[in-house]
């Protein structure tokens, strides 16, 4: 055991089943700058994140049980998490509006993961360590001029079969970048961002019933960045079309984009935020992961899909999106890959019934 480290480990990563992975502490509990970013995200450590770490630390000082995590999604087992149900449950009934409670929800759900995961998930593909992907992944540039914003809800945050994640670990985390709902780190981080590019370079990919919604011809065809293009030094955030995916279960997706077009009209003072609707079909990942209906599809899936469409328009053809695409749909394939594999390990079904659906397109 490696006393260096605020937690200790011991898991065994069996090729059936997860034994309880148990966390023990030497007082020192924190989530360290490096390991924050290993996960994938470019933030500092959220300060909420921060509190929560260091009131499961003291709740396993102060109680005769230690902190052990059990499953695939940080999920707390044994005496511990009676003791800890009864306080967290507590601390967020004595909180005193919506917003603090949704912050500290999403605080402790990304705080059990991150420790929960210590020593099992490979911190680039969120798999396994004896599924790991990383190696067959190759990287390809995004195009300059375009950002992604994967904003995703926290139960999703570190889940094996996510798509959102191949985005940053394909085109880089600056390219496609991380947004976790409901930390105050993030969303400030992403807002500043699109304050800087401005209301016309940002679209929210989300097939919205209740509000009107173009297709990338109708939002994309009269573009131009010949000026941009012709001068290198105008490069820079100012000068990037901004799109965000939602990244999470179809039945967050409503609290998810209505949290959106909130922050939207707090900073441009507009009902609606511009949103573009996808021709996708079916991905590959339906066969382990079903959508709610065929024409909605993974995150992954929507970005290759927007990716298609942009290249098909004359103003985009010379930007090599085709390319950018079967980059990110070659990572799909190889995540799908992994998963096979690893269910067939653990005699597990290749398909899934229709239920608890991920990613919202």
């Amino acid at each position: 055991m490696d006393s260096s480290k605020p937690f200790s480990t011991i898991a065994a990563d069996h090729s059936s089943s997860r034994e309880p992975l148990k966390v023990e502490s030497n007082g020192e509990a924190a989530i360290s700058l490096q390991e924050w970013r290993g996960w994938g995200t470019t933030s500092t450590v959220p300060s909420m994140v921060t509190q929560v770490v260091e009131d499961l630390n003291m709740l396993e000082k102060n109680v005769d049980a230690q902190m052990v995590f059990g499953g695939n999604h940080g999920k707390l087992s044994g005496d511990f998490k009676v003791q800890e149900d009864k306080k967290h449950r507590a601390k967020y009934q004595s909180l005193g509006d919506s917003e603090q409670k949704l912050q500290f929800f999403s605080a402790r759900q990304i705080a059990c993961r991150v420790l929960g995961s210590r020593g099992y998930l490979c911190q680039k593909c969120w798999l396994s360590s004896g599924d790991c992907m990383c190696s067959k992944l190759i990287t390809c540039p995004l195009w300059n001029r375009m950002r992604f914003w994967l904003y995703m809800h926290p139960k999703d945050f570190l889940r094996q079969n996510n798509t959102g994640k191949l985005l940053w670990q394909v085109f880089g985390v600056q390219a496609a970048t991380l947004c976790l709902y409901g930390i105050t780190e993030h969303e400030d981080m992403m807002w500043d961002a699109l304050k800087l590019a401005g209301k016309d370079k940002v679209w929210c990919l989300y097939p919205n019933k209740n509000a009107p919604t173009n297709s990338v011809k109708d939002s994309m065809a009269g573009l131009s960045f010949a000026n941009v293009e012709n001068h290198p030094e105008m490069a820079g955030g100012a000068h990037s079309l901004n799109f965000i995916l939602i990244d999470g279960t179809w039945s967050n997706s409503g609290a998810m984009f209505s949290r959106l077009k909130d922050r939207y009209k707090l900073m441009w003072g507009e009902e609606e935020i511009p949103c573009i609707t996808l021709n996708t079909g079916a991905s590959l990942m339906h066969k382990l992961r079903p959508q709610p209906s065929w024409d909605r599809t993974c995150t992954a899936a929507a970005a290759i899909g927007l990716l298609d469409e942009l290249h098909d328009l004359p103003n985009f053809v010379s930007y090599g999106l085709d390319k950018q695409a079967k980059a990110l749909e070659d990572a799909v394939e190889v995540l799908f890959e992994a998963l096979t594999i690893r269910r067939l390990r653990m005699g597990r079904s290749i398909t899934r019934k229709q239920r608890h659906n991920r990613d919202i397109f």
